[in-house]
């Protein structure tokens, strides 16, 4: 018996549809072979294609059926955003069709019927799928505020070209609005609203949204977030979180930080704050318990030194 490895190559790396198969002339008798796996009606993969990028494992489920998009939970993993997306057990990949096109309904797919405008779908390496912000809506049923926020704010901050190859964020508040109004009285509209009014262009990462809607939850005022501020001696910072007014910067501190060389670059950068007589509040992951107390208390006492008080509206 053939092996499966003389399948063609764009078939042997990744899920393929039966009639991919048929259209490049591979035999039954080769469809046959005790590796090729079928996972569902139309649809096989060899048995050694683990590590397979997820978007080309999902793509065939959204071609077989027809007027289909990988969406929800499978899109917010495709996508790679930030945030908690509570998971469902066995759910499987999750595939929306236009309606009034029936649900998708095949072994290991959860299936949804929805209302999908061209501007909502994309092809991303012939996978159909749904935009980023449709995305993140169609997840908001599940999700909480907070959890919507973080990714919000990952849609909305803007790149930076050197690191990330492209200069325009994924989305804008206009974009976001217009899609909330598109979609009046879908499930979890609420809480996607709640989610925009709180998001806000400039964290650079889940954490640092989350230590912000931390801080201004607990009364203090609302930092601005990556803000260049001009040093003595010349010297410039971009703080992750900063309140000019008390000369107060917070950084977060993530896994990164740990390496040698980051610590010297952290070195320099805390005798720069010093110089210029700035408060320089650290924060890392174990700050972050609790519902960042520990990171709410630093810089309360922190904002407290320099003049801060609750109690006069500033």
């Amino acid at each position: 018996m053939r092996r499966p490895t003389q399948l063609p190559p764009h078939l042997a790396s990744a899920p393929f549809t039966m009639a991919e198969a048929r259209d490049a002339g591979v035999t039954p008798g080769k469809l046959r072979h005790r590796e090729i796996v079928h996972l569902c009606r139309g649809i096989a993969r060899t048995a050694d294609d683990g590590g397979t990028d997820l978007a080309l494992l999902v793509r065939p489920y959204s071609v077989v059926t027809g007027h289909c998009a990988a969406s929800h939970a499978t899109a917010f993993a495709i996508w790679d955003f930030p945030g908690f997306l509570p998971q469902h057990v066995d759910e499987g990949i999750h595939i929306a069709r236009q309606y009034p096109h029936g649900i998708p309904r095949r072994t290991g797919v959860t299936g949804h019927r929805t209302h999908l405008r061209g501007d909502e779908v994309e092809c991303l390496a012939g996978l159909w799928i749904t935009t980023r912000i449709r995305t993140w809506l169609d997840c908001a049923r599940r999700m909480s505020v907070d959890e919507l926020t973080v990714v919000a704010d990952h849609l909305l901050r803007i790149p930076r070209p050197e690191f990330e190859g492209r200069s325009e964020p994924y989305a804008t508040v206009g974009e976001f609005a217009a899609l909330l109004e598109r979609h009046r009285g879908t499930p979890g509209i609420r809480k996607a609203r709640l989610a925009l009014e709180q998001a806000r262009v400039g964290s650079d990462s889940a954490p640092e949204t989350r230590l912000r809607l931390a801080l201004v939850r607990a009364g203090l005022p609302e930092p601005a977030l990556n803000t260049a501020v001009e040093l003595a001696g010349g010297a410039s910072r971009q703080p992750d979180q900063s309140f000019a007014q008390y000369q107060v910067a917070v950084e977060y501190e993530g896994a990164g930080h740990a390496a040698p060389e980051q610590v010297a670059r952290d070195i320099d950068r805390e005798e720069d704050y010093a110089r210029a007589g700035w408060i320089q509040v650290r924060i890392s992951k174990r700050h972050m318990d609790n519902e960042a107390r520990a990171a709410v208390a630093k810089v309360r006492r922190a904002l407290a030194s320099r003049g801060w008080n609750p109690t006069v509206r500033q």
